[in-house]
């Protein structure tokens, strides 16, 4: 539909700056996408229908229900509070505690929607103690989960990006996608420059700027985590529940091995069924958490009233995300990608190939919220664009392309207001979405306009 397709979402992400309400944002770019498409008065709920009644969805909207029951059973145990008194009898520095959540980020790599809640969640109160603002942690646990997840060979990312790329080309084995996935790693700029600029600007070494400046400037002097006036994409569920009165704190029992058992089971089945059954070990921990608070003496109407808190605590990312998802949907529909990739088509040359491409996925993912999305459009006309300059033999030129549509996927739903994980980092550390994506924007172009230059670098010299 031509320009038209690009409507609803830059309408969704015009209003959320202006407004600050990303879900009335998401609801009116809806609408009009709706009208424009020429679906009537009737079809925003027939969009929401087709966009919510699918597996993706589900998948997500589970998890991340599963994940907010998980976090009020650790709060409800004490488990959380135990360990971050741990932390705090250790008097972290805010230099100390940024760099522990980049840690943490880094090293649950498995699912990029599990680690920003987890890390969000679990470093809440550690970086508020040191006077980190709320966005600054949600900065980092964003840097840390789909930029990690999309360099590791063992991730459900590597598992989706290899299946792209097989039998494009001389890619015609499991074998052959595998080995272009791990020769495109060291050129995957955009996920390796954000990953080591989170360690850069948590260590001082690159000085805050922007709107990120502003917030630590007034977390560091007046104290307050959250701006006046912002509103926390967390229910108060979740944020103000206390353990239960006697318990005793078994960190260990009620939160080191709960995160292990989800990790076993995530990369143990992964191993094995070549898919990591995420949401699965989300499921079997609450039932045995479930289990284990009774035991230790927390009465079923209270393990149950837990439960319900920990849902109701979710509610505010799910309907959100479904609100994205429709988005998403809508764009889909009106062709916007195709259009997107159309008025780049007269550019596209050997060398400069690589650069076009990141470009071109990262203003695909932003525009729509969605990587996999992007990669799922992008690969397909990428390779093979790649291959008929290669004569389809495999070369530089083929492992740089990869890696641009992997990166400029990352790049530019890293950056959008309408992303799932841009979401989810909110909600994990209790930030202002919008003032999560102000206050990252900065720091992501930096990254992005390094891993630009790096890509024409490659094109101009090496191809």
């Amino acid at each position: 539909m031509g320009f038209i397709s690009v409507i609803p979402a830059i309408l969704a992400i015009v209003l959320s700056f202006i407004t600050r309400n990303t879900v009335v944002s998401l609801a009116v770019a809806c609408i009009v996408g709706t009208l424009c498409a020429g679906q009537g008065i009737f079809g925003f709920p027939t969009l929401l229908q087709n966009s919510l009644g699918t597996t993706s969805f589900s998948w997500v909207m589970l998890l991340n229900t599963f994940i907010g029951i998980l976090v009020a059973y650790f709060q409800k145990t004490g488990a959380i509070q135990g360990f971050s008194q741990k932390v705090h009898e250790k008097n972290l520095s805010r230099k100390g505690a940024q760099l522990m959540a980049w840690i943490l980020g880094i090293f649950i790599y498995f699912s990029d929607s599990f680690s920003p809640l987890f890390v969000g969640s679990v470093m809440r109160s550690i970086t508020d103690k040191a006077k980190v603002s709320r966005e600054k942690l949600a900065y980092i646990a964003d840097s840390t989960s789909a930029p990690v997840s999309v360099l590791m060979p063992i991730t459900g990312w590597a598992a989706y990006l290899m299946g792209l790329a097989l039998g494009v080309g001389c890619i015609e084995t499991t074998e052959d996608a595998a080995s272009l996935f791990l020769h495109a790693i060291p050129f995957n700029f955009y996920p390796i420059f954000a990953v080591l600029f989170v360690g850069l600007i948590a260590t001082g070494i690159v000085k805050d700027f922007g709107p990120m400046k502003k917030a630590e400037k007034r977390a560091v002097e007046e104290g307050k985590v959250i701006r006046d006036g912002a509103t926390p994409l967390i229910g108060k569920e979740l944020t103000e529940m206390q353990p239960y009165p006697g318990i005793r704190q078994r960190v260990f029992l009620n939160f080191i091995l709960p995160v292990l058992v989800i990790i076993s089971i995530a990369l143990g089945t992964y191993i094995a069924f070549d898919s990591a059954k995420t949401m699965e070990a989300f499921l079997f921990v609450v039932i045995i958490m479930t289990i284990s608070m009774m035991i230790q003496g927390i009465p079923f109407k209270e393990v149950m009233n837990t439960l319900t808190d920990g849902v109701k605590g979710a509610i505010p990312a799910v309907m959100l995300l479904a609100l994205a998802y429709a988005v998403n949907e809508l764009s889909s529909e009106m062709g916007t990608a195709n259009y997107i990739i159309s008025l780049t088509e007269n550019f596209l040359t050997p060398h400069m190939l690589p650069a076009i491409i990141f470009l071109v996925a990262s203003i695909m993912a932003f525009a729509t919220g969605s990587s996999w999305g992007t990669f799922a459009i992008c690969m397909p006309i990428a390779l093979p664009l790649a291959f008929s300059f290669t004569d389809n033999q495999m070369s530089l030129l083929i492992v740089a392309s990869f890696a641009a549509v992997a990166g400029g996927g990352v790049f530019g739903d890293h950056c959008s207001p309408l992303s799932d994980t841009t979401v989810l980092s909110s909600t994990g550390a209790a930030s202002d979405h919008i003032d999560h994506v102000k206050t990252q924007l900065p720091y992501a172009l930096v990254c992005g306009g390094l891993a630009l230059i790096a890509y024409f670098v490659i094109g101009i010299f090496f191809i």
